[in-house]
């Protein structure tokens, strides 16, 4: 891949990843619940009103971690309401028009995971996709205002780090319904590639 031997004294370096996304949504309590009991990610903060913001409401907006290690962050996820966001598609598509294709949420291993899908089937949540990619496997859903939510497990590293583009392009796709959707075949999962670069 292009790119990838760039010069640290010059350039600082390769970031470390993704800090946070943070989601304009119609209706922060709809949103809220969805982040919570849905996906499972804690609350650990909300905006509080400031003088030096300048006149007029403060916008609603909260923070939500993942644990990591035991440990909450600052945040993984925050919400901004907006009532005024246009209304979502009909049909939530992987890739259709909406301006931010998914966001893809980690369970810490694979037992989790499954649990997680589990649960999310009890309350009615509607799987848009079941995949088995070759880096992870991945429910995608949409929450109330129509961003993709991919919740997922990474598989093994020793899977896929040796040809890692390989294993972004593997994908199988599974079915979305009844206890087929909870199947999950981590026995006879592919591995990619000869060396690593």
């Amino acid at each position: 891949m292009s790119g990838n031997s760039a010069n640290k004294a010059d350039n600082g370096g390769t970031p470390i990843g993704v800090n946070h996304i943070v989601l304009n949504v119609r209706d922060i309590e709809e949103a809220h619940r969805f982040w919570t009991e849905i996906i499972g990610l804690k609350q650990v903060g909300e905006l509080h009103p400031r003088t030096d913001m300048g006149p007029g409401p403060v916008a609603k907006m909260r923070f939500y971690s993942g644990d990591h290690g035991g440990k909450m962050t600052h945040h993984d996820v925050a919400i901004v309401e907006n009532p005024n966001l246009p209304p979502p598609p009909a049909n939530w598509e992987l890739f259709g028009s909406q301006a931010i294709n998914h966001i893809a949420i980690a369970m810490p291993d694979r037992e989790s995971w499954l649990k997680r899908l589990a649960f999310m089937q009890t309350r009615g949540v509607k799987f848009n996709m079941r995949v088995n990619h070759g880096v992870t496997h991945s429910v995608y859903i949409n929450d109330p205002n129509g961003y993709g939510v991919e919740l997922l497990y990474e598989l093994p590293r020793q899977m896929w780090e040796r040809d890692i583009d390989a294993g972004l392009n593997y994908l199988a796709l599974l079915p979305t319904e009844g206890p087929e959707a909870l199947v999950d075949d981590l026995e006879n999962a592919p591995s990619f590639g000869t060396a690593a670069e």
